[in-house]
């Protein structure tokens, strides 16, 4: 058997500490002539609705989610502990797909 065959990968848990960002291969593109946002992955292409954008435009690696939260939180002046439980939810989502890294 190779080495590492049959290995699991193992999920990353996205907290509010988590600082995520998008991977080399991934790139997140505004196509200015259809007025769209689109997430370049390999052989993938994702079209996220309007606050995803919002979200992942501030995955830089460096700001952590609970920043990431409190800005979105203020800026639509929404609540705090919903933002970041829906901003959790969205980013463990594309966490387990490879989209970001956390």
């Amino acid at each position: 058997m190779e080495a590492g065959a049959g290995a699991q990968r193992t999920r990353i848990m996205v907290v509010p500490e988590s600082k995520p960002g998008l991977p080399p291969h991934i790139k997140l593109r505004h196509d200015a002539g259809r007025g769209r946002w689109h997430v370049l992955a390999p052989e993938r292409v994702f079209e996220p609705d309007p606050i995803a954008i919002e979200i992942l435009k501030r995955c830089d690696g460096v700001t952590t989610v609970a920043q990431i939260a409190a800005d979105l939180a203020k800026e639509y002046n929404a609540p705090l502990q919903e933002i970041l439980t829906d901003t959790i939810s969205m980013l463990q989502e594309l966490s387990d797909k490879g989209v970001i890294k956390a």
